[in-house]
């Protein structure tokens, strides 16, 4: 039995028990909720910084917008719906099912660039809530949370929500600039060629029209005076002079089509052989074309090529190594398999091309270093150009090789597909 002065304090201390642990419980419930809070906040964290990674690394980020979509759902338990602005003079695109007013709400969004409806301080009474997706200086579209009511979304959810269509927003910025900036290359690019194009008009076209003219007008002037060598000479400059300009035209309106999109080849079944003797027997014709020689390996396969843009990179390459090659030296076509390609290479004897010229000489205008000829030798710098061209849009490659003993050799590899096989004759 407890004393009678300790009796009387029973109740003070059951008392004091009883406010302790409910101190203590009101400390564990506010640390668990603490807890709670720092989980949440670091999963939201953590999700935002996860699509900012996607946003980053994403080419195309509107091809995203289904993961924004459903990471907006996940967070809220609400239908979503999204309009995207791809760009100027560009319909507006809409994800998801929005009904009239809900679309009308996305587009109001996308203007202001500003969230609207409740927990906002725009629109508070609409029952959906819609937020921008905010690049640096305007919004590139909106989503909207349907059926939120008069609820707001607590001040974190909204926040990270807001976020993650920032995220959105700048990432479309971001590809709307690099659009804007190839764009803007791809001008400067189309205006530096057009202006080289124009220079080598005014340029190369002027000294072969001028000969042209002059032949011409000596024989119309003086036809009956001058003896028949003469005339020859002058007719033979006239032939001359206009198959250097047509094979200018030509390279050049050649390179303008294969640099377009979506180029149509006219290609079949060809013998490697045939090619290569129309290209003889056009540049025999020439007074130098006698010094150009060709073995082609026996039992070549058929290419599938286009023959006409064929038989032009074998022209260009063969007028090159005549053009930029001593009078008497040697230039030779080789044609031989080379593993799953066919290798077609036109070799000369001439100076060769400087280390620094050996890649620029296949960019279009580009002629190399001439210092090496007294005198400069004819030409816009397109055909090898073209021959590159060529060589690409047939799914090859073309290249210079330096030779050994002096000249160059130009390569053009091309793939072997297998022909189809020939019906038997009954």
């Amino acid at each position: 039995m407890l004393p009678r002065p300790l009796v009387q304090f029973l109740p003070w201390i059951a008392t004091g028990s009883l406010m302790a642990l409910a101190w203590v419980g009101w400390k564990l419930r506010r640390a668990w909720r603490g807890l709670r809070a720092a989980q949440r906040a670091a999963r939201l964290e953590r999700a935002l910084r996860e699509f900012g990674d996607l946003m980053r690394d994403a080419d195309r980020p509107e091809v995203h917008v289904h993961e924004l979509l459903q990471a907006l759902a996940t967070l809220t338990g609400l239908p979503v719906a999204a309009l995207l602005r791809p760009g100027p003079g560009a319909q507006d695109v809409v994800i998801g099912d929005p009904d009239a007013n809900a679309l009308a709400g996305l587009q109001l969004c996308a203007d202001a660039g500003r969230a609207l409806g409740p927990g906002t301080a725009h629109h508070a009474g609409e029952p959906d809530l819609y937020l921008p997706l905010r690049g640096r200086d305007a919004a590139l579209g909106a989503v909207t949370l349907r059926g939120l009511g008069t609820a707001a979304l607590p001040p974190d959810h909204l926040a990270h929500a807001q976020a993650l269509c920032d995220q959105m927003g700048l990432a479309l910025q971001r590809r709307l600039a690099q659009d804007e900036a190839r764009r803007a290359g791809e001008l400067a690019q189309t205006q530096s060629t057009r202006n080289a194009l124009l220079a080598a008009i005014s340029h190369d076209y002027r000294t072969p029209l001028a000969t042209i003219m002059g032949s011409a007008s000596a024989l119309q002037a003086q036809g009956e005076r001058l003896t028949v060598a003469q005339r020859g000479e002058l007719a033979g400059r006239i032939v001359d002079e206009t198959a250097r300009l047509v094979r200018l035209t030509d390279n050049t309106l050649q390179l303008a089509r294969l640099g377009a999109p979506g180029v149509a080849l006219r290609c079949d079944w060809e013998s490697a052989e045939e090619i290569v003797g129309a290209a003889l027997r056009r540049v025999r014709r020439r007074p130098d074309g006698a010094r150009v020689k060709a073995r082609v390996a026996p039992a070549l396969p058929l290419l599938w090529c286009d023959a006409a843009l064929m038989s032009q990179l074998l022209d260009n390459l063969i007028d090159n190594a005549l053009k930029y090659s001593p009078a008497a030296a040697p230039v030779e076509v080789l044609v031989r398999p080379a593993g799953q390609q066919v290798l077609v290479a036109v070799r000369d004897r001439g100076p060769g091309i400087e280390p620094a010229w050996r890649e620029r000489v296949f960019d279009a205008f580009q002629r190399g270093d001439l210092a090496a000829y007294a005198q400069r030798p004819p030409g816009a710098g397109v055909g090898l150009a073209v021959c590159r061209a060529i060589a690409e849009v047939h799914g090859g490659e073309l290249s210079m090789r330096p030779r050994g003993h002096g000249g160059c050799s130009f390569e053009c590899r091309l793939p072997l597909r297998a022909a189809p096989e020939m019906p038997e004759v009954a």
